[in-house]
Formats: C-alpha cells, structure tokens, sequence
C-alpha cells in the first residue's frame, strides 16, 4: 500500500471520511454500548477539550493501569478494532469499578480527537473543571445507555 503511485497516495488522503452509518459496517460484535451520532461527537469534542489540559489517559495498557489504580473517568473504547482480544478485558474492568464507558465507530476519530495520527482503541477522560459541564453531559449520557447482558 505505501508502495503505490503517489498520486494514488494523495488521491485516497483526499477522499472524504467514513460517515457514522458506514462506520457501523466496521463495528465488531462486542461493541455495546454503542453510543449514538450525537454522543459520539460529545465524546469527541470533550477528548479533544481534555487533551488540552493533558486529563487523557490513551491506549489499552496505559487505561487498564489506571482503571486497577482507582482513577475515575469514562472510559471510550473503538468499535472497529480487531482483534477483539486486544481490548475485550477493559469493558470487565469498568462494570467491577463502576465506570461508565462507551463505544465509538472508529479508531481513527478517537485518535483524531487525542490529537495523534494514530489511530487509538480506548481512551479514558477524567474530569476537570476547565470543560466539566462537558465532561458531565457526556457522563450522564454515557451512564445512561444500557449495558450489555
């Protein structure tokens, strides 16, 4: 793929993104709950508010040492990410500990909005007062969708 023509190259970074209906084609099957468009841009905009002031916690180890040390936050896990096994223990861990999480379409946004290239599988924001009205919507919201069985 990197080794193809260089107009190819620009013409597939020039195409439009994924919308919200074709990312649910990618979800994999433990993804729930799966929040909706409109909580999904929430999340992505207080993700990008927390990163500002450095309240993130990224990436699959990193989340789960913090989850086992008693940090609170909601927890935003990619519905895409494949293989399951990389992160299917995270959604365990936060029903032990009474976290809220949800799930995102894609891994490519939720590492958009940490403000990385690289695409990111589970995100933990923690509160703040500089954006927690924010952060408070997007808890109740996240709290509210019902968990899986």
């Amino acid at each position: 793929m990197a080794r193809e023509k260089p107009e190819a190259a620009a013409e597939a970074e020039a195409t439009p993104e994924l919308s919200y209906r074709e990312q649910l084609d990618f979800l994999n099957p433990i993804a729930q709950p799966l929040a909706s468009r409109k909580l999904t841009r929430k999340l992505l905009k207080c993700i990008r508010k927390a990163t500002k002031q450095k309240q993130i916690r990224r990436g699959v180890k990193e989340v789960q040492k913090f989850i086992n040390k008693g940090e609170k936050g909601i927890t935003v896990l990619a519905g895409d990410t494949l293989p399951i096994d990389v992160y299917c223990h995270i959604p365990i861990m936060c029903e032990d500990r009474s976290l809220p999480y949800a799930y995102v379409p894609s891994k490519t946004d939720l590492g958009a909005a940490a403000g990385s290239k690289r695409p990111t599988c589970v995100i933990m924001i923690k509160p703040h007062e500089e954006y927690q009205e924010a952060y408070d919507e997007c808890l109740e919201e996240v709290s509210a969708l019902p968990l899986p069985l």
